[in-house]
């Protein structure tokens, strides 16, 4: 029963604690002769109450085969690689996955860890931090497995790695970033040897797969208080290896003028705020990081005016083109980069209709742009506000309601949920007998300006007599900006 070198507490656990899923699993081990705790981040949140639908079993056996046994049980698929001695299974919403104990450790010239056989203390010393390294060892009775007190440190709220940090570290160096998103979702601390030495060890995250970054950097932006975890990356150096972009939001420069020192807010930090300040608002992780990406490019854009000060003029049109490369350099599904774009390029929209006054004209061509990104667009507004003058808040509070309702009712009037051209592209080819071609966008261009201007209604009689009206003309226009290179 187990190796010698654990020992087994005490404390013990009713059986009907645990979900009927895991105490079957218990039972087949049982009827097949395999010893099997169930450990990580399963039994971290038992204790915490929290939820999960991911259990995780360590088998001192076979993995793969003894996966085989359950899902015949629960007439399911396994999922194995058995190069990481490893097998998962989908049963309903909960994703069990099988280990054979085992020994992990990255050689620094590949990305993907060395596997080997061991023992269930080398599996269990492996483990990233104590809070998840426990184990409950389900046999006749269910008992708690602590060897390097993890719950003591769950109890202080405390990450601290079972084995010397650096050790910890260099066997994956990801557990630098897990640190941070535990941190950010649970409100721990990490402990001071181990932040140190992950400040002195952060370039080593470059050894890592981009996916499995991105994995974590998105779980802790997806947390309660997503600060928490990005302050972590920034203030050990992670956040400058992992995404240079947003690392270099920080600071603040100064400059001197007629004795006085002219200096601006802290970008990152403001940053950081506006994103905690949304995630108490949704939970849609891309317009978490549209907040994240607002004003990412600041620090290109940042001028100094001997009149107006501070300035970082079109910030939102060059942080919107960024963001094609930021999702590919991040490996981002491209899928989500329209959305992401549509709100880091109208972040200021709104207000400045305020400042501008707000007529329908603008109403309509922000309505049109945003799309079905709207409702959001204010919402990222809302959260930009971080001003600490109370007075000041709720007047800019006001403005985006005021602002936001008039669109609403623009949107009705004028029929503009998800607006474009009522005349399409096939009916222009067709009627000026033309191919698929520039020259058709050209042509829905200016009907939907004329829309957008309040010129002509949007409907489909008002635009079919506006276009026979002016095709011949914009034809003309046309040709005359191809004939000098400027259409």
């Amino acid at each position: 029963m187990l190796d010698g070198s654990l020992e087994v507490s005490r404390v013990s656990f009713p059986k009907n604690s645990f979900p009927d899923i895991i105490r079957q699993v218990a039972e087949i081990a049982y009827e097949s002769g395999v010893e099997i705790c169930v450990v990580g981040g399963y039994v971290r949140d038992y204790f915490l109450q929290r939820k999960t639908t991911d259990i995780d079993f360590t088998i001192l056996g076979d993995p793969i085969a003894f996966a085989e046994k359950v899902a015949e049980k629960f007439n399911s698929k396994v999922v194995s690689y058995e190069r990481f001695r490893t097998a998962m299974i989908p049963i309903g919403d909960v994703n069990l996955e099988f280990v054979g104990t085992r020994k992990e450790e990255y050689d620094g010239k590949s990305r993907n860890p060395k596997v080997e056989k061991g023992t269930l203390y080398d599996d269990i010393a492996r483990r990233d931090f104590t809070v998840n390294s426990l184990a409950i060892y389900l046999g006749t009775e269910y008992r708690l497995i602590d060897i390097f007190g993890g719950l003591t440190d769950m109890e202080k709220k405390v990450l601290r790695t079972p084995l010397d940090p650096e050790l910890t570290y260099s066997d994956d160096p990801l557990r630098m970033i897990r640190a941070a998103r535990f941190a950010s979702q649970l409100q721990f601390e990490i402990e001071k040897e181990s932040l140190e030495s992950i400040k002195i060890m952060a370039h080593k995250i470059k050894n890592i797969k981009q996916e499995r970054i991105t994995a974590e950097f998105l779980k802790i932006l997806g947390s309660a208080k997503p600060s928490v975890g990005l302050g972590i990356l920034y203030n050990t150096g992670l956040l400058a290896n992992i995404f240079p972009e947003l690392n270099d939001l920080a600071g603040v420069d100064i400059v001197k003028q007629n004795g006085r020192s002219h200096g601006h807010k802290d970008v990152f930090w403001h940053t950081l705020q506006v994103v905690d300040n949304i995630s108490e608002n949704t939970d849609n992780i891309w317009l978490r990081f549209a907040a994240l990406m607002h004003d990412i490019a600041k620090p290109r854009t940042k001028r100094f005016d001997k009149k107006s000060g501070w300035t970082f003029h079109g910030h939102e049109e060059v942080g919107a083109r960024m963001q094609k490369r930021i999702f590919r350099n991040l490996k981002l599904p491209m899928d989500q980069l329209p959305y992401v774009e549509t709100l880091v390029r109208l972040h200021q929209r709104p207000m400045q209709l305020v400042d501008d006054g707000v007529t329908d004209s603008a109403i309509r061509r922000l309505a049109a742009k945003a799309d079905a990104a709207l409702e959001d667009l204010f919402t990222l507004c809302r959260a930009d506000i971080t001003t600490r003058n109370p007075s000041k808040e709720a007047r800019y509070l006001k403005n985006y309601t005021d602002v936001f309702d008039k669109v609403l009712e623009v949107q009705d009037k004028d029929q503009l949920r998800a607006f474009q051209s009522p005349i399409r592209g096939n009916e222009i080819m067709s009627e000026l007998t033309v191919p698929p071609g520039r020259i058709v966008g050209y042509i829905k261009n200016q009907i939907e300006e004329a829309i957008l201007d309040g010129h002509i209604p949007n409907e489909y009689s008002a635009a079919k007599e506006y276009f026979e009206i002016n095709k011949e003309k914009w034809v003309e226009e046309f040709e005359d900006q191809l004939s000098t290179g400027n259409s």
